[in-house]
């Protein structure tokens, strides 16, 4: 496709933007009574409601269009062909096959790879089962109480969401995560815990990175203390450098693998799901793998007008090159989703956020917005004053169950309740005219209602999407983060970037190595700048 087509393409999503800018969600409703069942849809139990988005057909149509000329289908297709998609890492992009959604024939490169996925699947939940069951025990002979995960960045983020997200179905030791090189979080972590008891897993694909090694460092030198020597059977690894780990002090037999064609974002799925195995045990684990690939089968065979990762691509799409929306609040209302949006904006702004398309030039226009949030209801007693009725419009992701997996009172009722009542209230907002209607029938003085009215309106016309599911278990977690997944992937190859390096991480590392020993041991600063010279005087006070 020529730039030239691609630039009329853009333009016809242009003018249909110009034309929706002229009306507010209030009049699409006005005009469209069915708008929920135009822009609702469904896979099984899982429903996203796109009615309160600034869209209608029209704007779907432009989209569409331009989501099957930049190639989504085909670059689809090479995902799931183990294609190497990762052009600046030569490397295929194939989390999609540890969980079966590649199918059963899948290759990597040309290299079939599910026997391996397999084998290495079914070795780490072996171990999960035997340190839930005690077959594998600590160097006393008790049971582990509990697992103390090492891991940065995917190694940690994924497995501490899944494991708070599942916790009804966590019956196995209990978990706990240390990510930061921060000395506080490992102090506060172990602080408490037996070593005699508790089993610590070292994830790191490289078996390097700096902060995961430091805080394995002291780990292992807190489980020396009390177990001595033995310390090296209290530790279990995941790392595609089994020879570092063994260097550790691991066994081969306590070393868990993945492959380099597994983003350490997209690494749940891997045996860096370990810690969660261990929690909620082997079958409930299979059951999160069968969410996603549930999803994956939905992505890859669904025409692209009912594809649910590609509509909500669009509509991000949508918000961020039409309306010009700079960050998306993804707002749970499930408290045990609160890692949830840090999960997803790990996801989404490490792999979008570029501004280099794979042909080496510059975006048409913005490429990934900011993500953030927190659980409802308490955000609707933070932030939620600025969405409502701040200068700037930013649009909402709300996610709800139907069903809680508890049966406390009216708690799941007065949630949902919450979650609905946000969305209208973004969407229509309040006129001048119904605020000084709703102080009139409380009774108040005119001169009051005069005086607040302003203060009382809402404008509304605040887009936001809702996505509905039944209940958070194991096969519904695994479902929405592909759904996430997916939907990432999209969008970046409309804007024609790479979703999956993140060069942008190295650069800080790289600085970080130089000025260590600047600050650790009082080399000379040099070949720094003036500001940076300062502030490591300042520290070194």
């Amino acid at each position: 496709m020529n730039e030239m087509t691609l630039a009329t393409l853009w333009g016809g999503l242009e003018a249909e933007a110009s034309r929706l800018r002229q009306r507010t969600l209030r009049d699409l409703f006005e005009a469209d009574a069915n708008r929920f069942a135009t822009h609702s849809y469904r896979l099984d139990d899982l429903l996203i409601d796109f009615s309160k988005e600034k869209l209608d057909m029209g704007a779907w149509a432009a989209l569409l269009r331009l989501a099957h000329a930049k190639g989504v289908e085909a670059r689809r297709d090479a995902i799931f062909a183990g294609d190497p998609v990762n052009e600046t890492e030569g490397r295929a992009v194939f989390h999609v096959a540890l969980r079966g959604g590649a199918g059963p024939e899948a290759c990597a490169e040309g290299e079939p790879v599910m026997g391996a996925v397999e084998a290495e699947l079914d070795r780490f939940l072996t171990f999960a089962e035997a340190v839930r069951t005690g077959a594998y025990a600590s160097t006393n002979g008790k049971r582990f109480t509990d697992v103390v995960n090492i891991g940065i960045g995917g190694s940690d983020l994924g497995p501490a969401m899944a494991c708070r997200a599942l916790k009804p179905d966590a019956d196995g030791p209990k978990l706990h995560f240390i990510s930061n090189v921060d000395s506080a979080h490992a102090t506060d972590v172990l602080e408490g815990l037996d070593p005699t008891t508790t089993l610590i897993i070292v994830a790191s694909k490289t078996f390097t990175t700096l902060e995961t090694m430091t805080n394995a460092n002291a780990a292992r030198d807190w489980l020396a203390e009390a177990i001595g020597d033995a310390a090296g059977a209290h530790i279990a690894a995941v790392s595609s450098n089994v020879e570092g780990a063994g260097e550790f002090g691991v066994a081969p037999d306590r070393v868990f693998v993945f492959w380099d064609w597994v983003g350490g974002r997209y690494s749940i799925w891997s045996a860096i799901g370990l810690p969660l195995a261990i929690a909620i045990g082997a079958d409930d684990f299979r059951a999160f793998l069968k969410g996603a690939a549930d999803m994956d089968d939905h992505f890859r065979t669904t025409p692209m007008a009912e594809n649910l990762p590609v509509l909500l691509a669009l509509a991000g799409i949508w918000r961020r090159n039409m309306l010009k929306c700079q960050t998306v609040a993804l707002i749970p209302y499930d408290q045990r989703l609160e890692f949830f949006a840090a999960y997803i904006q790990q996801l989404d702004m490490e792999s979008n956020g570029k501004s280099t398309r794979l042909d080496e030039s510059a975006p048409r226009g913005s490429t990934g917005p900011v993500i953030w949030g927190e659980p409802g209801t308490n955000s609707q007693h933070s932030f939620f004053q600025h969405l409502h009725q701040g200068t700037d419009v930013i649009p909402v992701d709300f996610l709800v169950a139907r069903h809680s997996r508890e049966d406390l009172g009216d708690h799941h009722a007065l949630l949902m309740a919450n979650c609905l009542a946000q969305s209208r209230a973004l969407a229509f907002g309040r006129t001048g005219e119904e605020a000084a209607a709703g102080m009139r029938r409380k009774g108040m003085d005119e001169a009051d209602i005069d005086r607040l009215t302003a203060h009382r309106t809402f404008p509304g016309d605040r887009p936001s999407t809702t996505i509905v599911y039944d209940r958070l278990d194991p096969y519904a977690l695994g479902r929405l983060i592909a759904l996430f997944e997916h939907k990432v992937f999209v969008q970046g190859a409309i804007w024609g970037v790479n979703s999956y390096d993140q060069w942008g991480v190295e650069l800080g590392k790289d600085l970080a190595v130089t000025l260590i020993p600047m600050v650790r041991d009082g080399a000379k600063a040099e070949g720094i700048d003036g500001s940076t010279a300062g502030l490591l005087a300042e520290l070194r006070r």
